[in-house]
Parts: structure tokens; C-alpha cells; sequence
């Protein structure tokens, strides 16, 4: 309104004011953790690594994301599963940028926690597979989480997570698995004749022979052993590795060494065996392979007494 006093400018929204006392101009703070995010996000990938070469069910959870970083994020999927068995590590990068690019999607939490896990990165494996359950509500990965808190010196918690509730919600083979856990805790506290009692269900002594029979026997076996029983375990390695002949498991070897045989063992085998269940799951989800547990079989109950 004419006559009023002219009022000088705050410079806020106003370059000219901004300029005129002396501001500098506006520019995006520093984020530490999106530029970290970015970082890890900067892996290369083969040209011949293809988005639909991810299985349905994941692709699925990708399509909150755009098509463009949706078609990124399965493309490191794959690459982390077609590395995991004999490149963990560089399975590792891949599935890391997944997870920069896609951190809320429970298959990519997932898809990292079962290639730390193989890669021997427990407490990473143990936060991810957490964070997966967090979004998904699936309880699928309790004995990788269980066997995680083994790894990490803490087999009081792993015989924590066989308790969980969820635990009767588990698959034939999953369960198998975490049996196979609680026993190791169990011989970890020194508890050497309850990790035997643990693994004697009706599915040890079973005519069919399912995809994890021969892991249950081998475990089975190591716990007689390390209950000072190697006549029985010698006989519980040998009916484990009459149905392992791809060696899944090392009985073959142990049958080796107990009959005086010894033989030189790489410094990572622990490691390996680890690895080994945690690269088949992974592929099974990753890349669309056949699930090969039989859901229908019916597991005993305990005493068949562990979960």
C-alpha cells in the first residue's frame, strides 16, 4: 500500500536477500548412511545376469520397488546365488547391494542372512534373517538362527530358539535341522548324553530315506562320539554315508579315522558344512530350483523328544 514503510527482506526464500547479506547458498546435507548405501550398492554385474532368472515369489515382493531398481536388485540376487557355493564373499557384495537398494523387502533381507551365513559372517547372518522374520511373519530360518548364536559362542540362546513357538509351523526338513542344532548346543554346554537323546526320533531308524536322513545320522553319529561311544557311532557313520554318496556330510571320512586312518582336514571345514545347507536354500529361493523337502512326510514327535 502506497505510503507505507518499505520492509527489508529476511533472505529466506529469497536468493536476492540471501545474496545481498551475505548467506551462502542452500545445498543438501551429508548423509553418512545414504552415501554408505550407495557405496555398497556399486557392484558390477555380468551382462548375462537376467531379472527373471529370480524365482516368482521373490519377484513379487520387488514390484513396491520401480521397475529399474526392482529388475537391479533381482539381478544381484542371482548373482549372490550363483556365487554363494564357491565365491561366499563375492556372493556377499551382491546381496549387500541388494539390500542397499532394497533393505525393506523380506526376500532380500533373506537372501543376505543365508549368504553371511555361508560366508561365516554370523552376526550379520543372525540380524538379517531377524530382519526378514520382522517383515515376512515366516519362522523358515530358525535353525540358521539358532546355529548363528552356536557360532557366536552363545549355545544357551540357540536352545532358545528351538523354543520358539512357531517352531510346530516348520517343514520335515527344517525341523530336522533344528534338531540338529539343539544337539550340537547341547554338546557345546557339556551336556554330552542329552545331545544324543535329542537326536533319537523315529525318523533316525526310518526305511525312506529323505533329502536330510543322511545329515540327521551323521549328526547322530558325532553325538556318540562325543558321548564315548565310537562302536555305535562308527555304525551310525557308516549308515549315514551308505546314503551320501554325493559326501554331504564327511562320514565317509570319519569311518576313515576311526579305523586309524587320519586324514589332513582344511582349517575352513567347519565353515564349509555350514555353508553348504545355507547355499542349497539359498539357490532353492533365488534361482526357482525344486524345494526338495516333503512337507507331507510326517515327523515323529520327540523323544522323539527335541521340539
Amino acid at each position: 500500500m502506497r505510503g507505507e514503510p518499505r520492509r527489508e527482506s529476511s533472505g529466506r526464500g529469497d536468493t536476492g536477500g540471501r545474496e545481498r547479506s551475505g548467506e551462502p547458498p542452500p545445498t543438501w546435507s551429508y548423509d553418512p548412511r545414504r552415501e554408505a548405501r550407495r557405496q555398497l550398492a556399486r557392484v558390477a554385474l555380468p551382462e548375462d545376469v537376467q531379472a527373471d532368472e529370480l524365482d516368482r515369489e521373490a519377484r513379487q515382493q520387488l514390484k513396491t520397488l520401480s521397475k529399474d531398481t526392482a529388475d537391479l536388485v533381482a539381478r544381484h540376487l542371482v548373482m549372490a546365488g550363483r556365487l554363494v557355493d564357491e565365491e561366499p564373499r563375492s556372493a556377499l557384495a551382491h546381496a549387500r547391494a541388494a539390500k542397499a537398494l532394497a533393505g525393506r523387502v523380506g526376500a532380500v533381507r533373506e537372501g543376505l542372512g543365508l549368504v553371511a551365513y555361508a560366508a561365516g559372517e554370523w552376526a550379520e547372518a543372525l540380524s538379517e534373517l531377524r530382519a526378514a522374520r520382522r517383515i515376512t511373519g515366516e519362522p523358515d530360518h530358525l535353525a540358521v538362527m539358532a546355529d548363528c548364536e552356536r557360532a557366536l559362542g552363545r549355545p544357551d540362546r540357540a536352545l532358545l530358539v528351538a523354543e520358539d513357538p512357531q517352531v510346530s509351523r516348520l517343514d520335515p526338513a527344517a525341523r530336522i535341522e533344528l534338531l540338529i542344532v539343539v544337539s550340537g548346543a547341547r554338546g557345546d554346554l557339556g551336556q554330552a548324553e542329552a545331545a544324543v537323546l535329542t537326536l533319537q526320533v523315529s525318523a533316525l531308524d526310518t526305511p525312506a530315506v529323505r533329502p536330510w536322513t543322511a545329515r540327521l545320522r551323521h549328526a547322530y553319529a558325532a553325538a556318540l562320539l562325543a558321548a564315548d561311544r565310537p562302536q555305535q557311532a562308527r555304525q551310525w557313520f557308516a549308515r549315514a554315508a551308505e546314503i551320501d554318496p554325493e559326501g554331504e556330510t564327511d562320514a565317509a571320512d570319519q569311518l576313515l579315522e576311526l579305523d586309524g586312518i587320519v586324514l589332513e582336514e582344511d582349517d575352513d571345514a567347519a565353515e564349509d558344512s555350514r555353508g553348504q545347507a545355507a547355499a542349497h536354500r539359498l539357490r532353492e529361493i533365488l534361482a526357482g530350483m525344486p524345494v526338495a523337502h516333503d512337507r507331507a512326510a510326517p515327523l515323529p514327535a520327540a523323544q522323539d523328544g527335541a521340539l
